[in-house]
């Protein structure tokens, strides 16, 4: 049940990306002739006052489409109501608008639930283990998903991101070297040793760390301290996630280890789903800010990408040619699936569930 919910929340969070760019589109009167959820042959498909509507084999993403001209089409190419005869600054707003729509969304989800459900008490110090990657440091010591670890060579770890910075830091100053650690699983304090592996000269445990959060909550007093407190989350995730991804350029070698696939963010959805609605709206904040920022990478097929292609029409007067927007488009769906097979791969073959079934 908690791995159907931490999908559905995907898809919803994926629908809502899509319908960001379709809704800023019809609103411009742009011809829209597709929105699909998914990429590849479509399971599912309706067509209503011209759109077509699909659900595709591939739930990787999905995408809005608009109508071409030429190949049969009977829409003149000079049509003012197509995309690429809108000025600039309205296409700039079409591709944008899934990226605003999930950061948007994610505000709202942090503000409900601190409006509907309350907002969380103080939560105990440590630092929680959400994934652990098969025979790295972290799995030789016996860490699971779902153990707080409360301190690290004698110090106490505070709360929040400061405890997770503080723990990642004495990690890294510690390669090769034995760490003793305080671990709490089941409400079953034990110290335990791990040794960090050397990865380019800094500890690395192989495991994703998560600041404590607690389920006990407080009604919200007023309207001003919902704001507060939704600005302040909604701040920490997106700075952290922004790092997360500048760390793919300044030390890929250990930040490509900490990437997650679909599985690997549905284990983690479902995890956080045990810990009752607010664990799986943080889930869903969480994964809505990480598309954002994803798609704002000016990498080809995702958003960003094209509104480089735009920005570079700006400079340009003109637009790229068609054959080199085409080859941009089709190398970055490829290269898309494909790092997404490769971790999904990845990622199955380190679910508990998946190693219980080879080992028969």
């Amino acid at each position: 049940m908690n791995v159907l919910a931490s999908i559905a929340v995907l898809g919803f969070l994926i629908l809502f990306h899509e319908s960001g760019h379709f809704l800023a589109a019809i609103s411009q009167r742009i011809r829209v002739n597709g929105f699909s959820i998914g990429f590849g042959p479509a399971l599912i498909q309706k067509q209503i006052n011209g759109v077509t509507f699909a659900i595709r084999a591939l739930p990787l993403g999905g995408f809005v489409s608009f109508p071409d001209v030429g190949k049969g089409s009977n829409i003149p190419a000079d049509d003012p109501d197509l995309l690429q005869n809108r000025p600039i600054a309205q296409r700039a707003l079409v591709i944008s608008a899934g990226v605003i729509a999930n950061l948007l969304l994610a505000w709202i989800l942090l503000a409900g639930q601190a409006s509907l459900i309350g907002i969380p008490n103080q939560p105990d110090p440590g630092v929680l283990i959400m994934s652990v990657q098969q025979g790295e440091a972290a799995d030789i010591a016996g860490l699971s998903p779902g153990d707080r670890i409360v301190s690290i060579s004698g110090k106490s770890l505070g709360t929040d991101q400061e405890a997770v910075k503080l723990f990642i830091n004495k990690v890294q100053n510690a390669p090769e070297e034995k760490i003793l650690i305080e671990r709490i699983r089941e409400d079953k304090q034990e110290t335990i040793s791990i040794k960090p592996s050397n990865n380019l000269g800094n500890g690395k445990i192989g495991a994703q760390l998560q600041p404590n959060f607690t389920n006990e909550i407080h009604p919200a007093k007023n309207i001003s301290e919902i704001i507060t407190h939704a600005d302040t989350q909604f701040i920490d995730f997106l700075t952290r996630t922004i790092n997360g991804y500048k760390g793919l350029v300044t030390d890929f070698g250990a930040t490509s280890q900490q990437l997650s696939g679909p599985v690997k963010i549905v284990e983690i959805g479902a995890h956080l789903s045990e810990q009752g609605g607010s664990g799986l709206i943080l889930f869903a904040a969480l994964i809505s800010i990480n598309l954002a920022v994803l798609n704002s990478l000016p990498l080809p097929l995702l958003d960003g990408g094209q509104l480089a292609l735009l920005l570079f029409e700006g400079v340009r007067g003109r637009p790229v040619p068609e054959p080199i927007q085409q080859a941009i488009v089709q190398s970055g769906f490829l290269l898309i699936v494909g790092l997404s097979v490769v971790l999904i791969i990845r990622d199955t073959t380190q679910l508990n569930m998946f190693q219980q079934l080879i080992s028969h």
